[in-house]
């Protein structure tokens, strides 16, 4: 009788664990802040954002207070960091008040040209014919005229204020962002997944909700971001004229059409309300070059 042989005993194969793979969000943020002036970007605009809402509790005076005890236009007075305007107000105090008017006009105004101009950019990228080129030359009038010549025709026909402001910045603010949709739209058509979409019966409403709009996010998010620096300065520039936010409620450009006639006099009570515009023009702008670097990995080195 032949032997039976023993059965060789299996060896286990240890498994290899692979690492979860980051999400594209959790990778374009590793990306972001590993570039310094997006997070000093960040840290700014966070600080101005806290400011606008504790107002109140940062101000140490306010913003209409008039002091009769300090001597007007001097920037170096007791108790007033940055001095007073011709009315005995602290500028310090107006500034950080601005910033809830800068911070809310281009919040307001944001969601105005995202609503308008992802809806038109998607109505004319997917449905195309008539409805793409009624549009497209809607879109061609609106760049006909320069933004900030618009925006003066509007609030010259409409009035100075708060609500006109909103509507004039958001009029002007859409088109740039639909003519992005549009072609980003009529590339994403092509793509072999809304291909399989529509080859499986899902209607128009499921395509753009489910796969349209969540690919669109990255390209919104970074002109939103660019374009809230154009609308600051906007804002401001339309204030200085005296067109925009009414006096006395205080705004960075009101501030400096107050003071400009004391430019050669006492050019220090300009600083302030100018470096903060400045500064936080350039704050929007660094933060979407670095959002767009971010969110495309193409352009990784």
């Amino acid at each position: 009788m032949s032997a039976k042989l023993a059965p060789v005993p299996a060896t286990r194969v240890p498994k290899t664990v692979m690492p979860p793979s980051p999400s594209l969000w959790q990778a374009a943020w590793r990306r972001l802040i590993r570039r310094p002036t997006a997070v000093l970007s960040m840290i700014y605009i966070a600080v101005l954002i806290l400011a606008a809402l504790f107002a109140k509790q940062i101000a140490p005076y306010p913003p209409d207070f008039q002091d009769y005890s300090a001597l007007r236009l001097n920037p170096f007075t007791a108790g007033h960091v940055m001095g007073t305007d011709t009315l005995g107000r602290d500028i310090f105090s107006r500034m950080i008040y601005g910033t809830r008017i800068s911070m809310s006009v281009a919040g307001v105004v944001l969601v105005i040209a995202v609503a308008i101009g992802l809806t038109l950019g998607l109505l004319a990228g997917y449905y195309g014919g008539l409805i793409d080129m009624a549009i497209m030359r809607l879109t061609d009038i609106m760049f006909a005229f320069p933004d900030l010549l618009l925006a003066l025709l509007i609030m010259g026909i409409r009035g100075p204020g708060m609500p006109n402001l909103f509507i004039a910045l958001g009029i002007v603010a859409w088109p740039n962002l639909a003519r992005l949709v549009r072609g980003q739209v009529l590339s994403l058509k092509e793509a072999d997944f809304i291909q399989a979409a529509q080859s499986l019966g899902s209607n128009d409403r499921r395509i753009i909700i489910r796969h349209l709009l969540p690919n669109l996010m990255s390209p919104v998010l970074v002109t939103g971001t660019l374009s809230v620096a154009g609308v600051i300065l906007s804002e401001a520039t339309l204030s200085f004229l005296g067109i925009g936010i009414r006096p006395p409620t205080p705004s960075w450009g009101s501030m400096l059409n107050e003071m400009i006639a004391m430019i050669y006099s006492q050019p220090v009570l300009l600083v302030g309300p100018s470096l903060i515009l400045a500064v936080t023009v350039l704050a929007f702008n660094f933060l979407g070059d670095g959002l767009r670097d971010a969110l495309d990995p193409r352009l990784q080195r």
